[in-house]
């Protein structure tokens, strides 16, 4: 007889994402249970995941790593994976997370992600393996409070798993932009309340730095133009993060 595994729990936040939950619900059916907290969703997200059996919770919008938290801490298991609307669970992800629950090595888990740009799955640069940890026990790890990249935060060391995540926003360009454009906002708030410095250097440096990391050392150019438009637009988000932290500063030191 198959050794059992102890329950897993999804979770999953959601926001107007009835045009890609199906997806992801289907990937997760292996699970104990999906829980899906969302936070006032108006396309018919609500009514698609208890259509696909899940446990569904409304809650306000607390920021990405504490909305995050608190799926956590409403899931019925202690061992819980994280997933986003727009991601689905591979069958070779999911025979690799069965297998290692059987007999926990680690309280966490990480494993590759795959990122769908520009109608195509990037293989190389900054879009993968694009590392991602979100199989954990919730007793060893939790989301961090970041406003922007928030992350597990595991008490122990890391396992990893073989399988792609796969990641397919389905969002044009525009809406990507303004996306970035945000998370550039919030990575400069943070970096100043965090006592970090900007300058002429990091203007000008960190953008050619990236841009010869992902483009040419993690070989981005194989992904053709898809992979260099990402790179680049990552490359202007990283300058545009620094102009920002320039402009909050400047802002900071005018006379009221």
């Amino acid at each position: 007889m198959p050794v059992p595994r102890p329950p897993l729990s999804v979770t999953i936040i959601t926001l107007n994402a009835a045009s890609q939950l199906g997806d992801c619900l289907q990937s997760a059916a292996f699970a104990d249970e999906i829980l899906v907290v969302d936070s006032g969703s108006t396309d018919g997200t609500v009514a698609l995941a208890e259509a696909h059996g899940a446990r569904v919770l409304k809650q306000d919008w607390l920021g990405y790593g504490p909305q995050k938290q608190f799926a956590v801490e409403q899931a019925k298991h202690d061992w819980v994976l994280c997933l986003d609307a727009d991601e689905r669970v591979t069958p070779e992800l999911r025979a690799a997370i069965e297998a290692a629950l059987v007999a926990p090595e680690f309280p966490a888990y990480r494993f590759p992600r795959c990122n769908r740009f520009l109608g195509r799955y990037l293989r190389h640069g900054e879009g993968y393996p694009d590392w991602s940890l979100r199989l954990f026990d919730r007793r060893r790890g939790r989301w961090s409070a970041d406003p922007v990249h928030e992350k597990v935060v595991a008490d122990g060391a890391v396992g990893v798993l073989m399988g792609d995540l796969l990641h397919d926003s389905a969002e044009t360009l525009a809406t990507y932009i303004g996306k970035q454009n945000r998370y550039t906002t919030l990575a400069a708030e943070a970096a100043l309340a965090a006592g970090k410095k900007t300058g002429f250097s990091k203007l000008f440096f960190s953008p050619i730095v990236r841009f010869i990391k992902f483009y040419f050392l993690r070989q981005g150019f194989r992904d053709g133009l898809p992979g260099l438009v990402h790179i680049g637009i990552g490359c202007f988000n990283s300058f545009m993060k620094y102009a920002k932290m320039l402009e909050l500063r400047a802002a900071k030191a005018v006379p009221r």
